[in-house]
């Protein structure tokens, strides 16, 4: 007897066999237990996760003559001519083949015939989105209102090309891709019944590389077997794959943890020796960060698949965010991979693009590296004093000292604090920040904050007043008293120093441009004027 392949003699046969597809087994056998079939089932997911499957399936099982637990019994003469190929009334079409209007008619021709041996005449159409749109309109008749012994089951991989005039007609089933436990679990299964040895590390990257596609499994699987003589082996495995073993990515990973960017490269460079296929070995670097990001988050979390030890280590030495970062680049570098120039530089970009990103670190700010020739060190940004500061960076703004208790006067208060400087550090958002920016600081003493606030500014109510005092009292150490007095100051609250910072920038923006000699030019050769409003500072 010819040899079979895996993945059509361990073809599910029942629903009780479908492996992570348990949504939809479910669904079908309560229809069958309750009499409730519809007319026409679609199924629809990528490759090889079993649509075809599950429409034989349910095929076999409206016709079978003794269901057993609503699975077919595999013994009546219905069951075992489908299993053998003989039952006339399964009509399976391939769309692909068939997808002129003519060929839609003539298979429904024979629709209106009662069937031959079973309950129902079911035409299974596989790839159905591959019909035309004149196959499609002629389908539509039919399937809205077929005959009591017709059942359509319809299989796709692309549902979005299917007229939503059909698919408003059919019961819509949406197969899962697998999960590469399910496949890796189906694997151990079957290698068990076939008396083949393996390892479970081998079964780990076949279900992997499978892509939650069974039957993409288990092809791999059996070019495995005969890969390693009759053994499925992970060196064996790892060598038909083109992927490479764990210890240089491990490697990596460690010296991006210690931004270590010479020893990246040298480790990119010892892999590169052995060929490798550089879009999987930044597959499992994603895969270490993700299970690294579960152990910071729970400490207790325990992976069989990667070294404890080496997780245990990468979470010490990664700050959470560092983690997320790496993730992310790496996720984005995967789709850009096919775009470099050679897959190797292309992912050499993006562990430096890791190393680039990530925040430098207090010892490696110690010792600044020399500027390049013919740059100039630029001034540090004024949005770097504005930007809020950690919770513990507040100690750094001392807060006031008070030589004698008792109220301070109102420019004895305004010289000691920087009210800018304080709003900054209150870490404080929304309506509570809009509002202390329309204040000015008045006065401070042990007990009382006193602000004067512009008596123009609509007060935002007293939730903002609140969360204001509560930031203060958190940002001084003790309980304080909040005082807010509309009064008119000579003083510019911050909201109005923003505001003329902003003219200041748009005026000078605009006398940039009307000072311009090319502009001038302009204007005097062409009699070109510039449009009111047009002119917008760079920052």
């Amino acid at each position: 007897m010819a040899y079979q392949v895996l993945a059509r003699k361990w073809r599910p046969s029942n629903f009780s066999q479908l492996v992570g597809q348990e949504h939809v087994s479910q669904s079908l056998i309560h229809a069958l237990q309750h009499d409730r079939l519809h007319h026409a089932y679609l199924f629809t997911g990528t490759r090889g996760v079993g649509k075809t499957t599950v429409a034989r399936i349910l095929a076999k099982a409206i016709n079978c003559e003794n269901l057993q637990d609503s699975n077919p019994c595999g013994a009546c003469p219905v069951c075992l001519d489908f299993e053998q190929g003989r039952f006339m009334d399964l009509i399976e079409v391939d769309a692909a083949s068939r997808t002129k209007v003519e060929d839609t008619r003539d298979l429904l021709d024979n629709a209106q015939y009662a069937p031959n041996q079973g309950r129902y005449k079911v035409y299974l159409i596989d790839e159905v989105h591959m019909l035309s749109g004149h196959s499609f309109n002629a389908l539509l008749k039919t399937l809205e209102e077929p005959p009591a012994h017709v059942k359509f089951l319809l299989a796709t991989t692309d549902p979005h090309k299917i007229p939503v005039t059909v698919l408003s007609r059919c019961l819509q089933f949406n197969l899962k891709r697998l999960l590469p436990e399910q496949i890796e679990r189906q694997m151990g299964f079957i290698l068990g019944e076939e008396r083949i040895g393996f390892e479970p590390a081998a079964l780990k990257l076949l279900a992997r590389a499978a892509d939650g596609s069974m039957r993409d499994g288990l092809s791999l699987l059996d070019q495995a077997i005969v890969y390693g003589s009759g053994s499925v082996n992970l060196a064996d495995v790892t060598s038909m794959l083109g992927t490479v073993a764990q210890q240089p990515i491990d490697d990596i990973l460690r010296a991006l943890a210690h931004r270590d960017g010479k020893e990246v490269l040298a480790k990119v460079a010892e892999v590169a020796e052995l060929t490798p296929d550089f879009a999987d070995i930044l597959q499992q670097m994603l895969r270490v960060l993700h299970r690294v990001a579960l152990l910071q988050q729970l400490p207790d979390f325990v992976d069989q698949e990667f070294d404890q030890q080496l997780l245990a280590e990468l979470a010490r030495a990664l700050l959470p965010e560092d983690v997320q970062l790496f993730y992310q680049i790496g996720l984005i570098g995967q789709r850009d991979l096919d775009l470099a120039p050679d897959p190797r530089s292309g992912f050499e970009m993006v562990v430096l693009r890791m190393l680039a990103f990530c925040p430098q670190t207090a010892d490696s700010q110690a010792v600044e590296p020399p500027l390049p020739v013919n740059t100039r060190p630029s001034p540090v940004a004024p949005v770097k004093a504005a930007a809020p500061q950690p919770r513990q960076a507040s100690s750094q703004i001392p807060p006031p000292a008070v030589s004698e208790p008792g109220v301070q006067q109102a420019g004895q208060g305004r010289q000691a604090e920087n009210w800018n400087q304080i709003i900054a550090a209150l870490q404080i958002g929304g309506r509570t920040r809009e509002l202390a920016n329309n204040c000015i600081l008045d006065g401070m003493d042990d007990n009382i904050c006193r602000l004067l606030i512009d008596p123009g500014f609509q007060r935002v109510g007293t939730v903002a007043e609140e969360k204001l005092r509560e930031a203060l009292q958190k940002y001084y150490g003790r309980p304080l008293k909040l005082q807010i007095t509309p009064q008119i100051s000579q003083q510019l609250t911050p909201a109005l120093e923003q505001q003329k910072a902003r003219e200041d920038r748009q005026q000078a923006a605009v006398d940039a441009i009307h000072a311009d000699p090319n502009v001038q030019a302009l204007r005097d050769e062409f009699d070109a004027r510039i449009l009111p409003g047009s002119i917008e500072p760079l920052n």
